[in-house]
């Protein structure tokens, strides 16, 4: 029933019916106007304050009370450490799924902010600086700034308003379940029924202003991937006497970049397979017996990401096997394709460009990153978004990197863009 309801909606509603009440569009931008100091001010907050994923405590005790303190009917420890804020609208209509990531990097930050992260935590067994290096602390404060502009106008909403503070984005540490995925399993959307969801993320190397977006498939499914290659220790001052599981190792990464470049059709879609880590060996002079790698592998079509599960497969075992070494592959489940729905898309595409302007909504290409807000599209309409947030004058250092840099002013356009498709699709939904 409920995924009929977005074709209907495009069927039976005219666009001026389409259109958001242009007094309720007003007092939007005038509330975001006036909260926008505080939106900077949470902000600064998160990003002074990082967690890493799964252990977000304070940050999401902060959300909490925050929440409760708007009145709204607060839901603490979902998926571990999320966050669930419900509001009940003063009209009958739809119910809405707002999301944002809570969960902060394993990365030592270099940036000159005055609110510059000094925190340290535990990942993978060694202790790691702590960052928000890909702007998570931007969406948790955007996200509270609608809560607060949407709270104030619940009288007029038609239908119902789940903010959804998700943790564990960037994965659960080994051995734990968590993110999107451990959400939808733990029922987050249901009672009530989420009938469409949407979330964005800021980025940095588009300008302020700017909404990002395309239909279907915007971001890529993710595999992470082990390898486990045995040799024979020897001396290294004699190899002929062992198995070099480091040349080996060498050989092993080589090959499998043929993979992208020599057996997928990469005029139908991008992909990519990455070594990210890589160790072995104790000492300059000695052969070790075991190498251990790990990387990730993004796709963007299914069939693709079959023949790479097995040209991987068939490139370890055999690289391995003609060294006289031996390999283990494991290729984790990873996150889907993040998978914007067609007609969700067109519908709410309106109001993006009445939010943004028609010149500064722009189509783009899927690209290779990853989500796992895909998990909630694969349960419900969706749709996800970038908004610009790269600092006029300043060259943009990449996400996931120590000197990732935010331009704030870009938040103000996510309050608004979030405010207005709540607003525009529970209207719509409602008839009105």
């Amino acid at each position: 029933m409920r995924l009929c309801l977005i074709p209907l909606l495009i069927l039976c509603l005219s666009s001026t019916a389409f259109a958001q009440n242009e007094a309720l569009k007003k007092v939007i931008d005038q509330k975001a106007d006036e909260i926008e100091e505080q939106v900077i001010e949470w902000r600064r907050h998160f990003h002074e304050n990082p967690e890493l994923s799964n252990r977000e405590f304070e940050t999401a005790e902060y959300i909490a009370a925050y929440l409760n303190e708007l009145g709204l009917e607060v839901q603490t420890g979902v998926a571990k450490t999320g966050v669930v804020g419900i509001l009940k609208g003063g009209k009958a209509g739809p119910v809405v799924g707002l999301r944002a990531d809570i969960d902060a990097l394993p990365v030592v930050e270099r940036t000159d902010v005055p609110f510059k992260s000094v925190a340290t935590g535990i990942y993978q067994g060694n202790e790691v600086g702590v960052m928000h290096a890909c702007g998570h602390d931007t969406h948790i404060a955007m996200l509270m700034g609608v809560a607060k502009i949407l709270t104030d106008m619940k009288e007029d909403l038609p239908g119902t308003v789940k903010f959804i503070f998700q943790p564990a984005e960037e994965g659960a540490p080994l051995g734990e379940e968590g993110g999107a995925e451990l959400m939808v399993k733990e029922g987050v959307l249901k009672n009530p029924e989420v009938d469409a969801i949407f979330g964005l993320h800021i980025s940095d190397d588009t300008p302020v202003g700017v909404i990002e977006y395309r239909p279907e498939g915007i971001m890529a499914a993710v595999n992470s991937y082990s390898i486990q290659v045995k040799g024979k220790q020897a001396h290294g001052s004699a190899p002929w006497n062992g198995v070099d599981p480091i040349v080996t190792s060498a050989q092993i990464i080589n090959n499998i970049q043929t993979i992208v470049s020599r057996n997928l059709p990469l005029t139908e879609q991008a992909a990519v397979v990455t070594v990210g880590i890589i160790r072995g060996g104790v000492r300059n002079n000695i052969i070790p017996e075991e190498v251990y790698m790990e990387g990730t592998i993004r796709t963007l079509d299914a069939d693709m990401r079959k023949t790479l599960f097995e040209r991987l497969e068939t490139i370890v075992t055999n690289t391995a096997e003609s060294n006289g070494a031996e390999a283990t592959l494991t290729i984790n489940k990873g996150y889907p394709i993040t998978y914007n729905d067609p007609e969700l898309t067109a519908a709410m595409l309106p109001t993006l460009e009445e939010t943004a302007g028609k010149d500064n909504v722009v189509l783009i290409n899927a690209i290779t990153g990853a989500e796992d807000f895909s998990f909630f599209q694969k349960e419900v309409p969706g749709l996800y978004l970038f908004i610009g947030g790269k600092a006029e004058g300043r060259e943009a250092a990449g996400h996931h990197t120590p000197d990732f840099y935010i331009d704030e002013s870009g938040m103000k356009l996510g309050v608004r863009t979030l405010s207005n498709l709540v607003f525009d699709y529970t209207a719509r939904s409602a008839g009105q």
